[in-house]
């Protein structure tokens, strides 16, 4: 199953709305700016042109000079109503074609949290959780878990669903029994049978976006929704976008910048997704990355002593991977009358390797899995998938599909990943296998665009803060520091620690740098290690 950034990248067997479930796993302190320093009293700066990328506000639009047949998106009104407790909900259109724009339009769904402090309110922060699939209003939503007081003290916290996602105009390729059979299908085929019902399950998937939502298919690529963002921000009435990108949200915000670097403000990318980086080297950072995070899992369960896996990492290692083994041969009871397969496991187990709190959660799934019962790693997986007891929660698994290979238009043959295996397996043992074969996906998708990974410079940008973390399994710290490296504006904020994304990760150093950024304007003198 092919996955975007942010998760196991272009892998058969990922899906659905990881990067929201990372984040809603990942909650961590709260905010360590003190709301009585005056270094860090947030105030407008009045002139849109400063380097620093202070927010500003100015006529609807902010002057933009856009295409006339443009201009009706550019200058709608944002008609906010009243929803869900204290935020306001609306909807905006953008074209569905920016190459045809006086064509059909399409939808984008909105939710916005006020500021806390209406007196010291210096404008819209539009956020972004990754994915791609995940909801950007639910995000926006949880605006009080994931960000700081003081940053919600000044800033409106806006969401989006981007194109094909959620609320907006949504994209659609699979009923739900069929998505279940695609998720639970074998993820590193063993034989050549194999691996042809997995392929044609692949592209049922595509021929299924293609049947039942047409042309949205061919346009959902993060350009377009970048291009949606500018959208946003003059609608917003902000003159530059200031913007929280996590996981797949930070090539989100890359792409704005790089395409709109004159319209950038305070911009943090956070759990940094390398563009350059093509499939294979991609599958092979993340793969290594998830063994790295298996084997510090199993290596604190042997050094608390009497560890359920063995009296060893090598012996912990090789339980678990013997137990994926026999799920592949027969699976085990799962919940109600369905089966925990392989791949359903691995999804259950990669989960909790996002955020070292939740370890003990793998304990006790591990635990059952390996005494025949599955029903604990069944419900991980489901998280991963957004699938709740009655069926899919929305439709993010359709929508990592449709963004991430119209992004990659990379083609890996089976012959080709089959001689790619050794390099696969040498850095993950564990999961090798799977990552290489995840390489052909994408191949296998109806839509074709031949667009190529690339650098994202966006020359002369105000600053951009970049964070990467040290153990992340699914964006790892190297691919933050190429980023920041590219971006010719770039500042890189590195953590050392265990989970996904560095921002609310428990580290006061990143959260205070994040803060005084984003509330202040205060731009690190260079690289900060936290």
């Amino acid at each position: 199953m092919s996955v975007p950034v942010g998760r196991p990248s272009r892998f058969r067997r990922t899906a659905g709305a990881l990067a929201s479930v990372l984040l809603v796993v990942g909650t961590a302190s709260c905010s360590v700016v003190d709301r009585d320093d005056p270094e860090l009293r947030a105030e407008p700066v009045p002139s849109a042109s400063t380097p620093t990328g202070e927010p500003s506000r100015g006529s609807r639009g902010g002057g933009d000079r856009v295409e006339p047949v443009l201009a009706p998106y550019y200058d709608q009104v944002v008609d906010w109503s009243s929803c869900r407790e204290k935020m306001q909900c609306a909807e905006i259109e953008v074209p569905l074609d920016y190459a045809e724009p006086d064509g059909r339009a399409i939808t984008l769904s909105l939710l916005r949290v006020p500021a806390t402090d209406d007196d010291r309110r210096i404008g819209s922060l539009v956020v972004n959780p990754g994915g791609p699939g995940a909801s950007g209003v639910d995000y926006a939503a949880n605006a009080g878990t994931y960000f700081g007081d003081e940053v919600r003290a000044v800033f409106d916290v806006v969401g989006f669903d981007p194109r094909g996602v959620g609320g907006s105009t949504p994209i659609d390729c699979l009923t739900d029994p069929e998505m279940d059979v695609y998720i639970a299908s074998d993820p590193d085929p063993d034989d050549p049978a194999e691996a042809r019902a997995s392929d044609a399950l692949i592209r049922d998937f595509g021929r299924g976006c293609l049947q039942r939502s047409g042309d949205l298919t061919r346009h959902v690529s993060t350009v377009e929704a970048a291009r949606d963002m500018d959208v946003l921000r003059a609608v917003l009435d902000e003159d530059r976008l200031t913007y929280f990108g996590a996981s797949y949200g930070t090539f989100l915000g890359g792409t704005y910048a790089d395409l709109f670097p004159e319209r950038v403000g305070r911009m943090v990318l956070d759990g940094a997704v390398d563009p350059a980086k093509g499939a294979v080297e991609t599958s092979l950072v993340q793969a290594k990355g998830f063994q790295v995070a298996l084997d510090a899992y199993v290596s604190a369960c042997v050094d608390d002593g009497g560890c359920y896996l063995g009296d060893s990492v090598e012996d912990g290692l090789g339980t678990i991977d013997d137990f994926l083994d026999r799920l592949d041969a027969d699976p085990i009871p799962g919940a109600g009358n369905r089966e925990l397969t392989e791949g359903l496991a691995v999804l259950g187990i990669w989960l909790p390797l996002y955020n070292r709190d939740y370890w003990s959660i793998l304990d006790a799934a591990l635990q059952q899995g390996l005494e025949g019962k599955g029903a604990a790693l069944m419900s991980l997986a489901d998280s991963y998938v957004s699938r709740g007891p009655n069926g899919y929660n929305d439709n993010s698994t359709e929508a990592l599909y449709a963004v991430n290979c119209l992004d990659h238009d990379e083609k890996v043959s089976l012959s080709e990943a089959r001689r790619l295996e050794p390099r696969f397996t040498k850095v993950s043992p564990t999961f090798g296998r799977i990552f290489a074969f995840g390489l052909t996906a994408c191949g296998s998708w109806p839509v074709h665009t031949g667009k190529k990974p690339q650098e994202l410079r966006a020359a002369g940008a105000a600053p951009i803060l970049v964070v990467g973390t040290s153990r992340d399994p699914a964006t790892p710290l190297s691919w933050a520091e190429a980023l920041a490296e590219q971006l010719e504006s770039g500042v890189l904020v590195r953590r050392d620690g265990d989970g996904h994304t560095g921002y609310r990760a428990g580290n006061e150093c990143v959260d205070d740098v994040v803060e005084r950024y984003l509330v202040s304007g205060e731009v690190p003198e260079g690289d900060v290690d936290c």
